[in-house]
């Protein structure tokens, strides 16, 4: 299942004291890996993580980026980044974005004007608040406010407005367009990041 070496062998002879084993167990071991090392590189864990598609960065790799964070970000300058404001954002204007995206998460932002960047929101969390206010009341209108601050904006005659508060991290971590990309690789190996802003 695993690569071990002799070393580990004479650990295991060790802890166990075991002397009239040591021969056969060095003579699997090494039977063992030299089996391993012929029919590939990898490990057993390693060749399931590549199998099952896992999003695995090894630390062992060498990743030779001359790029800029700006060439693999999406969306790209020139298409139009779907954000959703704080306290403006309504309940049809949430599931269009959803619909029309396919993004994991979105930036919450203070306003279209601003764009100044409040926190992040993931896509399955917003799927679930929705759902789990539509469990409980009877009906939610499109022009619901869907609002991810603690300040409540006055309405009028309107159902109450959706407290999305809860479900926004407040703390994303965020990159310029002109960090190299071996610091972003660097990044996403060493805190474990899904996504960058």
């Amino acid at each position: 299942v695993t690569r071990m070496t002799v070393s580990l062998v004479v650990i295991m002879f060790e802890l166990t004291g075991g002397v009239r084993y040591i021969v056969p167990l060095m003579a699997a071991s090494m039977a063992s890996k030299w089996v391993g090392d012929a029919l590939g590189r990898m490990g057993i864990y390693d060749a399931h993580i590549d199998l099952n598609g896992y999003p695995f960065l090894d630390c062992k790799d060498e990743f030779g980026h001359t790029t800029l964070a700006a060439d693999v970000m999406q969306p790209q300058r020139n298409e139009p980044l779907a954000v959703i404001t704080q306290d403006s954002t309504t309940l049809s204007e949430l599931q269009q974005i959803m619909k029309s995206t396919d993004h994991n998460g979105f930036p919450v932002v203070v306003s279209r004007e601003s764009q100044y960047l409040v926190g992040f929101v993931l896509r399955r969390d917003l799927q679930l608040a929705i759902e789990n206010a539509r469990s409980r009341q009877d009906s939610l209108p499109g022009h619901t406010l869907c609002v991810f601050t603690h300040h409540l904006p006055v309405v009028g005659s309107g159902p109450p407005p959706l407290k999305m508060r809860k479900i926004v991290d407040l703390a994303p971590i965020t990159i310029t367009d002109q960090t190299p990309m071996e610091t972003v690789v660097d990044m996403f190996r060493k805190l474990g990041l899904r996504q960058t802003l």
